[in-house]
């Protein structure tokens, strides 16, 4: 039996205080998704469901059912809190999921093979895609996502194009 693929919605990057809280980074916008009483399954230790969540200075902070010391919660550090991919809401015309884009090709308009998506980078500005070429694993192209930069996006066939920009794309 081959169990439902998932994605990840937070990170707990820290213990906080004494009581089993933990800080997390939120990785999804999806209203609720950190509600008391959810669900959500760890990258390790199964699943956890939440107790209680609280703003901190701009951070989310959780406990957890059964967390309740700071060496438990320390234990979390780093885990990754996912819901299965039926979880996720359809997204709007134009928009995709992480999970959708990553193992894309990506090309320029001249043709050029890029490499494909490793990974999409959340900024403040806009999302930027982490694009790795297939023979060399030390390099990578930083793509904006941009509608200025990219031209279309084919997940069904593991396509995109983005435009030739002069010192992103470009041979140099």
């Amino acid at each position: 039996m081959t169990e439902e693929p998932a994605v990840a919605v937070g990170k707990i990057t820290r213990a906080h205080g004494v009581r089993g809280e933990v800080a997390v980074l939120v990785l999804s916008e999806v209203e609720g998704r950190f509600d008391p009483g959810r669900e959500l399954l760890a990258d390790r230790d199964g699943s956890l469901s939440i107790q209680e969540t609280r703003r901190d200075r701009g951070r989310l902070l959780v406990k957890f059912e059964g967390v309740d010391d700071r060496d438990a919660a320390q234990r979390l550090q780093g885990v990754y809190l996912m819901v299965p991919r039926a979880a996720s809401p359809e997204l709007p015309e134009g928009s995709y999921w992480p999970y959708e884009l990553e193992g894309c090709e990506v090309r320029t308009e001249s043709g050029r093979a890029l490499g494909s998506i490793v990974d999409v980078i959340h900024t403040q500005a806009n999302d930027v895609w982490a694009v790795r070429p297939g023979g060399d694993p030390g390099a990578e192209v930083l793509v904006p996502a941009l509608k200025d930069v990219v031209v279309s996006v084919d997940v069904r066939a593991r396509q995109i194009l983005v435009r030739d920009v002069p010192g992103l794309t470009a041979e140099g």
